[in-house]
């Protein structure tokens, strides 16, 4: 296992242990030296940041398969599809799991995602070296997730470094106020609160009610995990939050691109 991880963790320590297996096979057909060439020769960035400022709280829209929590959730699910109509809904920015094994994404989804839609995209997945910054840049992403509980100090500052070098905002995410207070914390480029417990993913929206106060000044915060209703996006907007991070509950609804468009029609903007 891993230094970083934490021990308790043990399902996310497992996600781990399939991604670091992949990243092996990755790296021997694709090579460091190739990917950051690709990476230098994708289209330039798409400012994140900038689309998730405002006004009011907007929604970073989030497509995926399946998860560790809920099992599959949509199997068939196209993709790009799924982005255009969130695009049309109103959209500040798509969210990618390009995680393979327990998600059912991959980085060609997120390709394919960039090249048929104009708002930025996330890459979401278990980023822990250099490696998979440069590929996520290299199949088109302008942000990475980056989370606290998987990286340490000295990981973490570095990957943030090169993502912002390769032009990319650097979502941290974090879910106590420990992770919040780590020395990198105030260079991310936005910072992500997670109500949910990856190691019991149990969620609990007043984890960012609890932690937002204690955020640096002046970084753009996101609040992920379990917003289902206009009314929880509106409890985490007055709390600070200046996008929230919604997954499942668009990827299940029969119409997502009209959920969404309720979804921001019904929030009651940040509070101060």
């Amino acid at each position: 296992m891993p230094e970083h991880i934490e021990p308790a963790a043990s399902r996310l320590t497992e996600i781990i242990d399939a991604k670091m297996k992949r990243l092996d096979a990755r790296r021997r057909r694709l090579p460091l030296e190739e990917i950051r060439h690709r990476a230098a020769d994708a289209p330039v960035p798409r400012d994140f940041s900038r689309a998730i400022s405002g006004p009011g709280i907007s929604i970073i829209a989030e497509g995926k398969r399946a998860s560790p929590s809920r099992g599959p959730l949509a199997q068939d699910l196209d993709a790009v599809a799924l982005a255009l109509a969130y695009e049309r809904g109103g959209a500040a920015a798509v969210s990618v799991l390009t995680e393979e094994d327990f998600f059912l994404g991959s980085p060609e989804d997120m390709q394919r995602i960039r090249e048929a839609i104009s708002l930025p995209v996330l890459c979401k997945d278990f980023l822990i070296c250099p490696y998979q910054v440069y590929e996520a840049r290299a199949f088109g992403a302008d942000a990475i997730l980056l989370i606290a509980a998987i990286l340490s100090d000295e990981t973490l500052e570095e990957l943030i470094a090169l993502a912002r070098s390769l032009g990319m905002t650097s979502l941290v995410e974090v879910h106590t106020e420990a992770e919040l207070q780590r020395p990198p914390i105030p260079r991310a480029g936005a910072i992500g609160i997670n109500n949910r417990d990856l190691a019991t993913f149990e969620v609990q929206l007043d984890i960012f009610e609890s932690l937002a106060p204690l955020a640096p000044a002046g970084r753009l915060l996101v609040a992920e995990s379990g917003m289902r209703t206009a009314a929880d996006i509106a409890r985490m907007g007055r709390a600070g939050a200046h996008a929230a991070l919604i997954g499942e509950t668009l990827v299940r609804a029969e119409d997502p691109e009209k959920l969404l468009r309720t979804l921001l029609a019904g929030e009651e903007g940040r509070g101060s």
